[in-house]
């Protein structure tokens, strides 16, 4: 783009194109009668020149308002040049200082501000020419003194015409600069951004309000089988045809409706692509809201293909999945052995031999966990997990589980509370138990409390650990409470992650996987609950488990079916 230099507006121009016609036809009159009827000797051919300039220019005047041309002040520059000549002219044949027609060109001075600074100057310079050729040529012939007084009184209109434009030229000039310098700054962004969205590996597709695709990068083509120019201005649900993992409809809104319905980002990683072609491929979906006064305008879909890390995944977890569950063979019968040669009653050894063998055992039980630990992240991963939910009278079910850790916590001679029958340890305890009912299964629902209630007793070195249920009209809440170490904000993030664990000295002296959360967090998921923590560092921490509620009457219909077998066999 090239630098803007000095301009004229569309507004002044027009005028001077009005103002030219009407000036023309003017002059055109004018000459005409100065050519006849004028006593003054000079060449014929200098009015007709003039006339035909004068009449160029009022055609040109006529041909810019009805069209402004592409560079304004190059055409207001001939116009004006033009018109001031045929004026001069006019005034030049009809007696110069002394014609009648002086004021058209002390008027024409006064406009000549319009095109700027050279406007100006071309005047000025026009003026000096005259008085120069007057006084070479002897036009004048009275005193030179008067010539020259006119001469300053022709600077006059100038300097008015100056003073009248200058701010108009002034404020145009740095107007144009600053849409010049804004024009280069846009385009230089919109090319680097142009050259980010197509050099980027994943593909990115830019939605509108109305659902119509506004954008799609050559990722995008080349994933999608859709051309740029197939794609654009078609409705996004054309290019971008999405089903579950197993090719079915999607029973809600897609991902970028709920985007463009909540304003929040959105991200899927269990969704099939079908292209243009018909092919399928497993999409991970990433979609970001267009925001404008915090309501959503558009939406930016980033994807990609991970049908390949999906089948390396699934080949992993298959592979841990054989692993784990063989290694469990052996790891049981060392396990076994070792409980026996440990039975006084069995074996006879000293007590040196027996801290051994225990030490041994408590190795070979973590192993044994271990290896429970990947065979359930495998079943969770590629749904393979048992859930047979069932009415689950919660308060109940987790005092049990509670009393069960009631050991470890007295070990450590910590607090250790269940809200619901003890209250918070206060005179007014309470001692009417509710009731709350879920739907769940009570083994994976077991496996994620005694979870939290283990660690939360593992990383309170002294203090208490409570354990407590409330409810509301739609989920039941299990809070598993402590006033251990706590954990740092920028763990946060992490701490659902496979294999993540805290780096402290306290955690490494306590030990673990780093499995435990990450399978909690898996089995509510897939229970249709939540997992979700409250913490500070150094100010405990709290585990919350959100289960969708039943109400008694939908708990009590829910117990009475069962499933009866067809007994009955077809005839032989």
């Amino acid at each position: 783009m090239d630098r803007p230099k000095n301009s004229i507006s569309l507004f002044w121009y027009q005028r001077l194109c009005e103002g030219t016609i009407f000036l023309g036809i003017v002059l055109v009159l004018l000459f005409g009668f100065a050519a006849y009827f004028s006593g003054r000797v000079l060449p014929v051919g200098v009015p007709i020149a003039a006339m035909s300039i004068a009449i160029l220019a009022t055609i040109t005047g006529i041909i810019g308002r009805v069209r402004p041309p592409a560079h304004p002040l190059a055409a207001a520059w001939g116009i004006f040049v033009a018109i001031s000549l045929a004026t001069f002219t006019l005034v030049l044949i009809t007696g110069g200082l002394n014609s009648s027609f002086l004021v058209l060109w002390l008027l024409l001075s006064l406009a000549s501000g319009m095109v700027g600074l050279g406007g100006i100057l071309f005047t000025l310079w026009v003026n000096v020419m005259y008085i120069a050729l007057a006084l070479l040529m002897s036009w004048w012939t009275g005193p030179t003194n008067q010539l020259v007084t006119s001469f300053f009184v022709s600077l006059l209109p100038l300097g008015v015409s100056f003073l009248l434009w200058r701010s108009q030229l002034f404020s145009d000039s740095r107007r144009d600069e600053q849409i010049w310098h804004l024009s280069e700054r846009l385009s230089r962004e919109a090319s680097k951004s142009a050259i980010i969205i197509n050099a980027i590996a994943d593909a990115v597709i830019v939605i509108s309000k109305e659902g119509v695709v506004q954008l799609i990068n050559p990722a995008g083509q080349r994933l999608t089988g859709w051309e740029e120019k197939e794609a654009m201005q078609l409705d996004y649900r054309s290019v971008l045809k999405l089903s579950t993992v197993q090719d079915q409809p999607l029973q809600s809104d897609d991902p970028i409706q709920k985007v463009m319905k909540t304003g929040k980002p959105d991200i899927s990683t269990d969704l099939t692509l079908t292209t243009k072609a018909g092919k399928k491929a497993l999409l991970s979906l990433v979609v970001s809201p267009i925001l404008s006064d915090n309501q959503p305008v558009g939406a930016i879909a980033v994807f990609r293909d991970i049908t390949k890390e999906k089948a390396e995944e699934r080949e992993k977890a298959e592979f841990i999945s054989t692993a784990s569950h063989e290694m469990r063979t052996p790891v049981a019968a060392i396990e076994g052995y070792l409980a026996l040669a440990m039975n006084p009653q069995v074996v006879g050894i000293d007590e040196k031999g027996r801290s051994y063998l225990a030490k041994a055992h408590e190795a070979t039980q973590h192993l044994g966990r271990l290896f429970q630990d990947l065979l359930t992240i495998s079943k969770a991963e590629d749904g393979r997990l048992a859930n047979n939910p069932q009415v689950v009278e919660v308060v109940a079910f987790i005092q049990k589980l509670w009393e069960g850790q009631r050991p470890k916590a007295e070990a450590k001679n910590i607090k250790y509370l269940f809200v619901p029958t003890q209250g918070h340890g206060n005179d007014a305890a309470r001692v009417v138990r509710p009731i709350f009912y879920a739907n769940i299964d009570p083994d994976r629902l077991s496996e994620v409390v005694n979870n939290l209630i283990d660690n939360a007793i593992k990383y309170t070195a002294e203090g208490e650990v409570t354990v407590d249920v409330t409810a509301d009209e739609q989920n039941v809440l299990i809070n598993v409470k402590d006033s251990g170490i706590g954990i740092a904000k920028e763990d946060m993030p992490h701490l659902f992650q496979k294999f993540y664990r805290v780096d402290s000295t306290y955690t490494r002296e306590v030990g673990g996987t780093g499995l435990g959360l990450y399978i909690s967090r898996k089995i509510m998921e897939q229970s249709g609950g939540q997992l979700r923590v409250e913490s500070e560092l150094g100010k405990g921490s709290t585990f919350i488990v959100q289960l969708p509620r039943l109400d008694s009457e939908k708990a009590a219909f829910l117990r009475q079916q069962i499933t009866v077998p067809d007994t009955q066999k077809a005839p032989a």
